[in-house]
């Protein structure tokens, strides 16, 4: 009986995560109207230190919830603890996802960073619909790949633009707030 009431409760809070995640507006970071990176430097204050933590977080969820447990074999089936692994990696997931959005939108603020990580904004709209695959179990060697292999091109846009993103994990609480 325990384990259905927390199965259940975990179930319920990925689904008030996702909900709102997916027909959200990107209202917490300052929106800007065009991508010229001088037209938005004087509309986004410390735009290169919003882009790290955004991005370090994303690189921090997507590891510690991502790939670790895939190269540990968890979402492999049969074995344990498979179902929350699965939930856990779908949360960080879309979390990842919405991070990296911001982080992608703070770049437009520095002119370095925008030159270099606008491009990438193709492969993190990619990775919209890889949350929910991730919950249901459905292939995750093609999930996880993408999120690594976005992470490290964000990551490598930062390096060439000065701004170093270290992995920063975040909590399971600030995975449920998003």
């Amino acid at each position: 009986m325990p384990l259905r009431r927390t199965l259940t409760a975990i179930l319920l809070a990925g689904a008030l995560i996702v909900l709102p995640a997916c027909g959200g507006n990107a209202s917490s970071d300052i929106s800007v109207a065009s991508a010229s990176p001088t037209s938005s430097v004087a509309k986004q204050k410390l735009a290169k230190t919003r882009f790290v933590a955004n991005a370090g977080l994303a690189a921090g969820a997507t590891y510690q919830w991502i790939v670790k447990p895939y190269r540990n074999g968890t979402f492999k089936k049969g074995a344990k603890g498979r179902t929350v692994a699965l939930v856990k990696a779908g949360l960080a997931g879309t979390f990842a996802y919405n991070r990296l959005k911001h982080a992608a939108n703070n770049a437009k603020g520095d002119p370095t960073l925008s030159k270099l990580v606008v491009p990438l904004t193709g492969a993190i709209d990619s990775l919209k619909d890889l949350p929910a695959k991730l919950r249901k179990g459905e292939s995750t060697d093609s999930v996880v790949n993408s999120f690594q292999d976005t992470i490290s091109n964000v990551k490598s846009a930062g390096k060439d633009a000065g701004a170093t993103v270290t992995d920063k994990v975040p909590s399971l609480s600030q995975l449920n707030g998003g």
